[in-house]
């Protein structure tokens, strides 16, 4: 396949999307495609089953939930079990698993099933790849001094995460949720109902002497001469399929270091095989996947309008619609949703949004680190996290075992993946002009993270005998981006203590915007079922 060759061609539907306009009220359809630019039949024989349609959303619904990652599947889930018909829109894909074929691509010869419509992206590695401009998995948006990542697909989030799940220490929780969260009601009830739900476990020990994780033994012996105390973190892999890929019974992925674009195995056990799965299982849920919200907004009657695209693989546009309904939840990820409501508030579709939409935006302390010369045994490196280590020296943090992302082959690099109790918050703005939103992140946003991840790490690396850096590949720690957006719509201030938007009734905030930029050191997504888990009981109950 010659990417470059056709780049052009693909990118003449997105144009034409983008010149498009849609009215509050207006439906129109526009002509469905039956066929691909030159060179995407590529991805219908490898993948065909992302060409089968999506259901068509019903003209009104007892409820919309706008997403489908960790908090929004819950959401519909829980809706579903309570008797209420549910339509879920999500603007990616519906990606099958196998245990032999190529589903999702890789980190390092990502093509158009790894990014989410863009014809070219730079990993953690610093190197651009070019890729077809398609619908894939892992949506990179660039704002100015940040990069933010996230999921697009059905299963948002865990589709492309790391796997990591766990809570944070109770000193660090208190300090982000203050007294409008309480650490022992999530502790007792709500963090033991999700790992059930996604049966978290750690990495076993037959997987950690295995070559494929020498990696991992190596940064535990590391961490430990420099008087850290490494322990075992959960995950949501399904630990039979990684075996299945030692043994031969699988294609290898997880054990190769797939995880950034998906697992084309379903060695990952994301919300496709769990949430999602059991609320359609009800027959009151309907997934219509390809489907990108706009706008939101209310009518006179009480009735939520949602003006919505549905869209082919290639981001042609199929149709644009305005549907309706009685409560709207919104699921879409800290961006998403923070996105929706700005735009709502400064248009005037939801006047009576207060002044805390748009704020307490964070990046969760993100930061990528690298060490090179630090050898271990095996020529992969696999994707699951083994440990974690908390240092609290200085800015309190954690740092996460972590695999080489982008990098082939296993060449003496080390990876971590920190996490600080950075108090940094950012905002967002509507651009009139532009007619966009936008995050207004500082310059030097990430500044007091930065210098506390690299005390560790330099510490660990004297340690081990390694080196900070491995480049030209990788600076010794990246906080230029972030995959933990969190923020925007925070609890208890633009919404009531349970996620009720303020101003609304039957409005509702069930994602990582409700979260004030941290979950105290480390990754959101446990704490983001459970708050949903949470929330949506108490919804439930209410009846409001």
């Amino acid at each position: 396949m010659q990417r470059r060759s056709f780049l052009k061609a693909a990118g003449v539907g997105a144009a034409v999307a983008a010149t498009t306009t849609v009215t509050s009220t207006a439906v129109s359809h526009a002509t469905p495609r039956h066929t691909l630019p030159m060179g995407m039949d590529h991805y219908r024989n490898l993948v065909p089953e992302l060409f089968d349609p999506s259901p068509v959303p019903q003209q009104h619904s007892e409820a919309i939930v706008i997403g489908s990652g960790f908090g929004a599947s819950a959401t519909a889930l829980r809706l579903a079990q309570s008797g209420t018909q549910v339509t879920v829109l999500e603007r990616g894909l519906r990606w099958p698993h196998d245990p032999y074929r190529e589903i999702h691509t890789s980190d390092l010869l990502a093509d158009g099933r790894g990014v989410f419509r863009r014809t070219s992206f730079t990993n953690l590695t610093g190197i651009p790849v070019a890729c077809d401009y398609f619908s894939g998995v892992l949506d990179a948006t660039d704002y100015e001094n940040m990069s933010v990542w996230r999921g697009a697909a059905v299963g948002g989030g865990s589709v492309i995460f790391t796997g990591v799940m766990i809570a944070p220490e109770r000193r660090f929780f208190d300090a982000v949720f203050g007294n409008s969260l309480n650490y022992d009601e999530m502790s007792a009830t709500w963090y033991p109902k999700v790992r059930q739900m996604l049966r978290l476990s750690p990495l076993p020990e037959d997987l950690y002497r295995t070559t494929n994780f020498g990696h991992s033994r190596r940064w535990d012996q590391d961490a430990r001469r420099a008087g850290f105390d490494p322990h075992r973190i959960d995950g949501i892999w399904n630990w039979d399929v990684v075996r299945s890929e030692l043994s031969g019974g699988s294609r290898p992925s997880a054990t190769v270091g797939d995880t950034n674009m998906g697992n084309s195995n379903g060695a990952k056990f994301d919300l496709t095989q769990n949430y999602i799965p059991a609320a359609e299982a009800t027959g009151k849920t309907t997934v219509c996947f390809g489907h990108q919200v706009l706008s939101i907004g209310r009518e006179k009657d009480g009735r939520y309008v949602v003006d919505v695209e549905s869209s082919d693989p290639t981001g042609a546009v199929l149709t644009r619609r305005t549907i309706t309904c009685d409560r709207l939840f919104l699921g879409a990820g800290s961006i998403g949703t923070s996105e929706l409501l700005v735009r709502a508030q400064a248009t005037g579709a939801l006047p009576k949004l207060n002044e805390h939409i748009g704020k307490g935006w964070g990046t969760n302390g993100d930061g990528a680190m690298v060490r090179s010369f630090g050898f271990s045994d095996g020529s992969a490196q696999a994707a699951p996290s083994a440990s974690r280590i908390v240092d609290e020296t200085g800015l309190p943090l954690s740092l996460e075992n972590w695999h080489a992302a982008g990098v082939p082959v296993n060449i003496g690099m080390l990876a971590s993946l920190g996490m600080t109790l950075d108090p940094q918050r950012a905002d967002f703005s509507f651009d009139a002009r532009a007619d966009r939103v936008v995050l207004n992140w500082p310059q030097n946003g990430s500044a007091a993270t930065i210098e506390a991840l690299r005390a560790v790490q330099n510490k660990m690396a004297f340690a081990g005998s390694t080196l900070p850096s491995a480049l030209p590949f990788a600076q010794d720690v990246n906080c230029s981006f972030t995959a933990h957006p969190l923020g925007g719509a925070v609890l208890g201030k633009a919404t009531d203590g349970y996620g009720r938007v303020k101003g609304y009734d039957g409005l509702y905030v069930m994602d990582g915007a409700a979260i004030p930029g941290s979950t105290g050191t480390v990754n959101p997504s446990l704490t983001i079922t459970a708050l949903a888990e949470r929330n949506i009981a108490e919804i439930i109950n209410s009846k409001r």
